[in-house]
Formats: structure tokens, C-alpha cells, sequence
């Protein structure tokens, strides 16, 4: 042993943790002695464990970025630290008596257990020489408590607590308070994890004697809301999972009177910890806390009731955490203030936006529990934050002051009060002065000035909901000026946060209109009517595609009395923005909320179809708004980030349901037979198109129109046909945004007249496309249908007939032609026209041949060109002269300037001749093909053309003849 102890030593002394070679000797060997010391007899270790020490102190392992090293060396530590004491318990320890559940869920009128606590001997007198090594043993581990690898400190963790255990009582008490040294805010997360883990394993070793008890809550509370921020993120909630150890382990150390001084603030920093922490890990963490304190102390104030609500997995949602759990438990009085104190100290101020929002609407749903102290003591508290240097302070406050004043309004309003009698004369002035304030100091300028302006206008919102007495008052003029500078400067806020501004800067305009801007009577305030329409109006032609998103929608929140008198100007000025020019094809989005805004105007003025067009829906405007509401389902604009048309598709279909619903409930008669023919139609196309989620909502509103709620739609084409492809059932039963389940359901409306050419416009669309399950489901439902009518010849005809007439209407089209082209390969090879090959010169394959030539003419987009050629190679089989000028075509595309097309023609030529062959003269077939196979067709075009009129001698095909290039006179 003393010559591995040697060796050992003598490999710490030269290898170096700055090699690979070093690190893995330094390794080994510190797994032996680890073991050695673990294992091995005292007296035998005894001798070498000085040695040991001051060669383990000479490596300076803390330095190391090994973890494994730091890690094996505080193992080794705290081995050598064991070795130096007696093995002996220690007899001042804290023991528990009676761990008996049953017990302590008994009702508190039972007599407590018989208590054994700290059990006295004569042993504890007994002062025993502690060796001066100990003293760097401890040193040790205590820094090894701060390591920056969790492993690290949970193994310094351990060690403290195995070697504290065989320590005098004062010694050992000093290691307490070394530990509790760690909780300084001077000391890294690192060091409070580290403390946490150490203090947890004195209190289950019962080494943390109950006169300690009140330093260590008093830390282990900070612990439990210890977070710090670093750079866009934050550090702690490791410290506050290891504090949920803590008290988790003391539940199970200590009898329930030791504990009964600290229950409120541990069961109220418990319940805080599992509602309003950030990290679900630390909720849950201190939500099983909560359980083992509930189940093993007994004294935790309505603990089963709370765990019932605020279960492991209850806890998991954050937002059912802030607003539903957090007002059952709030219920309870112990817990009522706070709950809302730790929501108003350190949340309202969080970091992270989310939080800093759920906690005011958490504030909101609280305030009827403490009304009283909401408007006494927590509002003056929010308003004196509103003006706080700090920007996550100041916008939570705002959100914070908006919630509860609104919450102390319908709280006042349900007991027949106004809400200036919870809040007074000073609180409601300091609401009327936030504006202001942040307006004086440039807060809506700059980084923070998006997180303000969407505070404010909450703020705006909810203070007018609330009816504050603010009428006629001066800052309605500057709220109103501060959303219309929000809306106009949308373009200004960063694309994350864009949406929910204007979406809250809409909403204030909305509730500010609704009770500022009407008079007693009902009527709006003309001067007020008349500005903010044609400003509004104006902006809506503004060359800024976000402004006008932001004004389109500001008009559509407009209640009743102010587009009253208005309402033509802003359907044509809406109906403006949905239309398409040249300057603003790319303005999708402002499409899209015209279009929104739109449906909302036409919900909010409803129908009156005596009345004169600018009151309400009527005979005279009701065209005109399906007609830009079905303009925009044609909408298939692209750019850089993809299909953005869908978006402008997707609002119009909404649109369309929500007008088409209205007028059936309450004036059936403005709804034309052309109108819901369109209307259907323009669905069915988009329910067989190829976007799983704009199929799936296509899908839906047709189903919703076709089996309303309320009352029947009126001329719908095929009523009873359809209603019994497409049952009742199906409307929830069924998932649309799955191929394989919408495709065999909408192949069906092929059947009807009415639908067949626009179902056939949005399936050729997908059965060409790119996604191979989109491709497969739609082939195979396109198929089944086809197999279906060949016996029926009428209707192979008429769907031919409106196959053609896709094709002939989306000339040139690329979005339709192209995957239409491949549509047309798959049905020739697939035979779905093979009846027409009994007849010569069918009308089918003549017209489909002339379209084909003038869909490629001139034309270099090789996929376009390549589908071409499969379509040509499947009319071959076709007889009479529409083969030769269908061989004449392929003969041409043999001769093409890209050598691609050139082989890729002689492929499928020769492929289409071995199957469709036995028509032609043997020889002549194989010459043919012996032509096909030998010719380089990427060689030099003079080369290939001699070869391309042999083909054409071998079929009694005329030869191409060049056309020559006219010079410049």
C-alpha cells in the first residue's frame, strides 16, 4: 500500500490537467485513492492521509476545467476529512421520534406524539482532539460548494455533511455558518446552489440543530426567489430548485412544533414558488414541497385543499397557474396578500415580458379577493413604479395599473358603485398623469418605446372600459394622438412585437371611441366623426404596408354611431386596399386586415335593407362588398417568404362565412343565387387546393355554410346532393388538413355541374405539386373518381370538356400550368382517356395538343417544357392525323436548344414506342429505335437534326424546315 501511495502521490506531483495524457492519469489515479480511502481501514489510511492531503492541495484541482478532476478531488477530500475523525455519531444530532403520517393528518384536538429531541449524553461533554488538517478539509469543500458544475457541489454537498457529522457541536456549528456565508449577494448562483444542497444535507442528517432554525429560513426564503438576469436571460433557477430541497428535507427532519414559528412564511414562500415561478421544474418542485410538508408536518394552513388545485401536474401550465389556481388558492386568507405582494415586488418588475403580463392579468383576477388593500396599498405602490428608471419596471406597472383598475371597476359596478370609490381623487389623478409623464420624458422613443406604447394602450383600453370620469378632459386628445402615432408607425416596431401592439392599439381606439367620443344621446360627436374619418380614410392609401394594416383595422374596431353617415366611404376605402396594382402587390398583409376589417364593419352596422347605404347592408352595397371579398380568393401572391396570397385567401373565407351568416339571419333575401353559386364555388376550389391548413379552413367555412347553426342558406346549387356526399357528421368527424381524409370527400363534388370546373382548378393544382402525401391521396381520389365514369360517356365528355377548359382559361399561367401538365400525364398513362382512342381525331386530343403548343411556345422553363413532353408522349397512342402532329411536335423538341429537353424527349420517345408500337411497321419501329438509342443527343445541333429527319422519314413526318432569322434593314 505505502508504494502505491507513492506512486500515487508521485503521479499527482507530475502530471499536468493541462494534457489529455495528464487529465487521464490525474483521473485514474484519483478514482484510487478515492476508493482506497472509501474502503480501506482507518489505521491504515491514517498515516499516508497527511501526505495524501498536501499532494492533493499541491495539484490545485479547483483551478482545473476538468469537471471530472474537481469532482474526484472533493471526493477525495472529504474521504481524507473522514479519515482524520473517529467514526462515531454524532450524539448531539437532532432525532425525530414518531414519523408516523397517519399522525399528523389526525386532527389537531388529538395530543401531539411524545417528542425526543436532542437527545443529551454524557458523551456530548466529551472534548476530543479535531487534527489541524480537518480545518483545510472543510476549506476545501466549502469552496467546492461554489464550483461552477452542479456535480461539483453536490459532491462538496455531501461532504460536508458526512464530515460535519463526526465534528463537536461547536465545531460543527461553525460549519453552519460558514455555509450560510454562501447566501450573500456578493456570492454567484453557483455559491447559493451550493448552500442550498449543503444546508438540505445537514438538515436530513440532522446536524442543522433547531437554534439555527431561524438564520436558515430567513436564507432559504430569499433562495426560493432568488433570480438574477444575464445579458437577455437569467440565472437561479437551479438556487430555487435546490431551496424546494431544502424545505422538502426539513419537512421529513424536523417535529412539527420546530417548525410551527416558520410555517406561515414557508407555506406562503412554497405556494408562491409552485403559482408564479417562471421554470414549470422549480413549480413542481415546490409544489411536491408543499405535498411532503402537508403530508409530514400537518400544519400548513388549508394544505390539502391547496394541493388539490395546485398539484405536480396542475402546476405544469404557467398560465393556469397565474390566472385560475392562483384565485382558488387566494381564497384562503393566509395566502390572499401574499400571493399578491410577491406578484407587485418582484413580478410586475420580471424580466421576461410573459411573466410581467400574466402577473398584472394575475393582479386583475385577485383584486376581488382584497379589494380594500388592492386600492389602499398595492395601487399607490403600481403608480409610483409607472415613473421607474428601469423599463421592465415601468411597463409592468402600467399593465398592472390598467388590470386593476378595471378589475375595481366591474367589482364597483356589480355592487352598484362607481369606481372612484375605491380609488380616490389622487389615484385616479395619477392615472390621468402617466400618459403624460412618459410622453414628457421621450418613453415612447427609442428600444423600450414599443413595451410603452403597448402598455399605454392597454392602459387606454382598460381605463375606458372602466369609465373613468376622463370626459371632455384633455388627455382623450393625447391618447388619441398617441395610437394614431402607433398605427402610423407600425413599420417602425420590431416584427416580433408588430402585432401585438397594433392589436392593442386597436382595441384602446375601440374602447376609447365607444366612451368618449358619444354624446347622451347615442350620437357621435360630429366634429370628432369628421376628423377621425378622413384621417383614417387618408391613411389608408399610405405607401407603408403596415400603416395600412393598422388603419384598416382601426376602422373596422369603429363602434356603430361613428360609421353612421360613413359607412359607403369605408367600404370603398377598405375595398381599395384588398385590390391589386402594380405599386402594392406585395401588401398581403394589408389585404388581409382590410379584408378583416371589412367583416367587422359589416358585423357591427348590420343589415338594414330599407335603409340608404350608408347605414347599414342593403341591396345597394351588399354586391360590392362580396365582390372584393371574392376577389381576393384568387389572391396566389408570391415573394420571399412563400405563398403569401394564402393569408389574404384565408381572411376572405372567414369573411365570407361571417357576411354570409348575417345576412341569412337576418335578411335571407340580399343573398343572390349568383352570389352563393360564387361564394360555394370559390370555396370548393380552395378545399381541394394543396396547403393542409387552408385546405382544412376552406373546408370547414364550406361546411359551415352548408349546415348552419341557424338559418338555411338560400340557393345553395345542389342542396340535397351535397348534403348527402357531405353529411352533417362529417363536419366535425372529419380532419381536413389530412390528405388522405379530405381528398376521397372532395373528389366527390367532381359529380356535381356546378363545382366540377373550380373543384378541377384547385386538384390539378395538388395532384401536381411537390408534397409526396398531398401528390398520392389526390392522384389516387382523381383516379377512383375517373374509374367511376368510364362507363358513363356523357360524363367522361363533360369532364374533359372542363379539364380543357382549365387548361385554356390558365394559359400561360404558372402556378396552374405546369402541375396541370403533369395532372394530364398521370391520367394518359393511368388510361382515364383510353375510350377516346377508339375515335379518330377525338376533339379531346386535338384541343389538348393546340394548348399544349401554345402553353410552350418560346417557352425555357425546363420543368414546363419536360411535363410537356410526357403530355405529347402520352397522346401518341391517340390515332388519326393528331399523331403525326403530335410526333411532329416531339420530333421538334428533339432539335430543342437545351440539351436537357433534347435526351429527355429521346427517353420518353423511345419508351413511348416500345409500348405503343405495334402499330408501326416492324422495321420501321426498329430503326427507329435503334436511332433513339445510338444518337448523342447533347451533341452539336447539326449532327442531331440529321438524325431527327431520319425519324421523321421513318413515320411519314414532315421534316422541320428552319426559318431564317430576318436581318436588321
Amino acid at each position: 500500500m505505502a508504494c502505491f501511495l507513492d506512486w500515487s502521490l508521485c503521479t499527482l506531483a507530475h502530471s499536468s490537467f493541462q494534457t489529455i495524457e495528464g487529465v487521464i492519469a490525474m483521473d485514474g489515479t484519483l478514482q484510487a485513492l478515492a476508493q482506497i480511502f472509501k474502503h480501506g481501514k482507518r489505521e491504515d489510511c491514517l498515516p499516508y492521509a497527511v501526505t495524501v492531503l498536501q499532494g492533493l492541495d499541491g495539484c490545485r484541482l479547483p483551478n482545473s476545467n476538468q469537471t471530472l478532476l474537481r469532482k474526484l478531488g472533493v471526493k477525495l477530500m472529504q474521504r481524507l476529512g473522514l479519515t482524520f475523525l473517529k467514526p462515531r455519531v454524532a450524539q448531539w444530532r437532532y432525532q425525530r421520534g414518531c414519523r408516523s403520517l397517519a399522525a399528523n393528518l389526525q386532527p389537531s384536538t388529538v395530543n401531539p406524539p411524545t417528542v425526543t429531541t436532542q437527545a443529551e449524553s454524557p458523551d456530548d461533554a466529551e472534548d476530543y482532539d479535531v487534527p489541524e488538517e480537518v480545518e483545510t478539509v472543510i476549506e476545501q469543500l466549502l469552496v467546492g460548494l461554489k464550483d461552477k458544475d452542479t456535480i461539483v457541489r453536490w459532491s462538496a454537498a455531501k461532504g460536508i455533511g458526512r464530515v460535519a457529522g463526526r465534528l463537536p457541536k461547536e465545531l460543527a456549528d461553525d460549519v453552519v455558518g460558514s455555509v450560510l456565508d454562501c447566501f450573500s449577494f456578493q456570492e454567484t448562483d453557483s455559491a447559493w446552489h451550493g448552500g442550498c444542497l449543503a444546508l438540505a444535507e445537514l438538515g436530513r442528517r440532522g446536524l442543522l440543530l433547531p437554534s439555527r432554525l431561524a438564520d436558515v429560513v430567513a436564507v432559504i426564503l430569499k433562495a426560493l426567489t432568488y433570480d438574477e438576469k444575464r445579458g437577455a436571460c437569467s440565472v437561479g433557477a437551479n438556487v430555487r430548485d435546490a431551496a424546494c430541497y431544502v424545505c422538502w428535507a426539513f419537512a421529513r427532519a424536523y417535529e412539527p412544533q420546530e417548525l410551527k414559528p416558520f410555517v406561515a412564511s414557508i407555506s406562503s414562500a412554497l405556494v408562491i414558488a409552485a403559482l408564479f415561478d417562471r421554470s414549470v421544474n422549480c413549480r413542481r418542485a415546490a409544489s411536491a414541497a408543499f405535498q411532503e410538508n402537508v403530508g409530514r408536518q400537518g400544519t400548513f394552513p388549508h394544505g390539502i385543499d391547496v394541493l388539490t388545485s395546485a398539484d405536480y401536474f396542475a402546476v405544469g401550465n404557467r398560465s393556469n397557474c397565474f390566472l385560475v389556481i392562483s384565485v382558488f388558492v387566494a381564497g384562503f386568507p393566509e395566502y390572499t396578500q401574499p400571493l399578491i405582494d410577491h406578484l407587485v415586488t418582484l413580478k410586475i418588475s420580471h424580466w421576461d415580458g410573459v411573466i410581467r403580463e400574466l402577473s398584472a392579468k394575475a393582479l386583475h383576477n385577485l383584486t376581488p379577493q382584497a379589494p380594500e388593500y388592492m386600492a389602499s396599498q398595492v395601487f399607490p405602490r403600481l403608480l409610483s413604479m409607472t415613473q421607474s428608471l428601469d423599463l421592465h419596471t415601468r411597463h409592468g406597472a402600467v399593465l398592472a395599473c390598467a388590470e386593476v383598475a378595471l378589475s375595481l371597476h366591474r367589482l364597483a359596478a356589480q355592487e352598484g358603485r362607481l369606481v372612484t370609490d375605491f380609488l380616490d381623487e389622487k389615484m385616479v389623478q395619477g392615472l390621468r398623469e402617466i400618459h403624460q409623464q412618459l410622453h414628457e420624458r421621450q418613453l415612447y422613443r427609442g428600444l423600450g418605446g414599443e413595451l410603452m406604447r403597448h402598455a399605454v394602450c392597454i392602459l387606454i383600453e382598460n381605463l375606458s372600459l372602466a369609465q373613468m370620469p376622463f370626459k371632455g378632459d384633455p388627455i382623450i386628445e393625447g391618447w388619441q394622438c398617441l395610437i394614431n402615432d402607433t398605427l402610423r408607425n407600425l413599420h417602425l416596431i420590431s416584427g416580433h412585437s408588430r402585432q401585438q401592439v397594433k392589436e392593442a392599439a386597436v382595441s384602446a381606439l375601440a374602447a376609447l371611441c365607444n366612451e368618449y367620443y358619444r354624446t347622451e344621446s347615442g350620437e357621435a360627436v360630429p366634429a370628432v366623426q369628421k376628423e377621425l374619418m378622413k384621417q383614417f380614410l387618408a391613411m389608408l392609401q399610405c405607401s407603408e404596408e403596415m400603416t395600412r394594416c393598422g388603419f384598416s383595422l382601426a376602422l373596422g374596431a369603429f363602434p356603430g354611431f361613428l360609421l353612421k353617415g360613413h359607412l359607403q366611404q369605408v367600404l370603398c376605402g377598405l375595398a381599395a386596399v384588398t385590390h391589386i396594382s402594380p405599386e402594392d402587390v406585395s401588401f398581403a398583409e394589408a389585404r388581409r386586415d382590410a379584408l378583416k376589417a371589412i367583416a367587422r364593419v359589416c358585423q357591427t352596422v348590420g343589415v338594414s335593407s330599407e335603409g340608404a347605404a350608408d347605414q347599414g347592408l342593403c341591396q345597394q352595397n351588399v354586391a360590392g362588398v362580396y365582390d372584393s371579398l371574392l376577389a381576393c380568393l384568387r389572391d396566389y401572391t408570391t415573394d420571399s417568404r412563400g405563398d403569401v396570397g394564402a393569408w389574404v385567401r384565408e381572411a376572405a373565407m372567414s369573411s365570407l362565412l361571417d357576411l354570409t351568416l348575417l345576412l341569412a339571419r337576418e335578411q335571407p333575401d340580399l343573398i343572390e343565387a349568383a352570389i352563393c353559386k360564387r361564394v360555394l364555388c370559390g370555396l370548393a376550389q380552395q378545399a381541394s387546393e394543396k396547403i393542409d391548413r387552408f385546405r382544412a379552413h376552406a373546408a370547414h367555412v364550406f361546411l359551415a355554410l352548408l349546415h348552419p347553426e341557424g338559418p338555411a342558406i338560400p340557393h345553395v346549387p345542389h342542396r340535397a346532393e351535397l348534403e348527402l356526399l357531405l353529411p352533417r357528421s362529417e363536419v366535425a368527424s372529419v380532419n381536413w388538413a389530412a390528405a388522405s381524409q379530405a381528398f376521397p370527400r372532395v373528389t366527390r363534388l367532381l359529380a356535381l355541374p356546378t363545382y366540377r370546373y373550380h373543384v378541377l382548378l384547385g386538384l390539378v393544382v395538388s395532384v401536381g405539386g411537390l408534397t409526396e402525401s398531398t401528390v398520392r391521396y389526390s392522384t389516387q381520389s382523381l383516379f377512383e373518381f375517373m374509374e367511376g365514369i368510364q362507363s358513363d360517356p356523357k360524363a367522361l365528355e363533360d369532364f374533359s370538356g372542363a379539364l380543357l377548359q382549365v387548361f385554356e382559361d390558365n394559359l400561360l399561367n404558372e402556378r396552374v400550368s405546369v402541375p396541370l401538365l403533369k395532372t394530364l400525364d398521370q391520367m394518359l398513362a393511368n388510361g382515364c382517356f383510353e375510350v377516346f382512342t377508339t375515335e379518330e381525331d377525338h376533339p379531346f386530343c386535338t384541343k389538348l395538343l393546340t394548348l399544349c403548343k401554345e402553353e410552350i411556345k418560346k417557352s425555357k422553363d425546363v420543368q414546363k417544357l419536360r411535363a410537356s413532353i410526357a403530355v405529347f408522349c402520352g397522346l401518341v397512342p391517340f390515332p388519326g392525323g393528331v399523331r403525326k402532329k403530335v410526333l411532329l411536335q416531339l420530333f421538334l423538341l428533339l432539335c430543342h436548344p437545351f440539351p436537357m429537353i433534347r435526351k429527355t424527349t429521346a427517353g420518353q420517345v423511345y419508351e413511348t414506342l416500345l409500348t405503343y408500337g405495334d402499330t408501326l411497321d416492324a422495321d420501321a419501329l426498329e430503326e427507329a429505335l435503334t436511332v433513339l438509342s445510338n444518337t448523342a443527343w447533347d451533341a452539336e445541333l447539326p449532327l442531331v437534326r440529321e438524325q431527327r429527319n431520319r425519324l421523321c422519314d421513318l413515320f411519314h413526318v414532315p421534316r422541320p424546315q428552319l426559318v431564317p432569322k430576318t436581318g436588321a434593314c
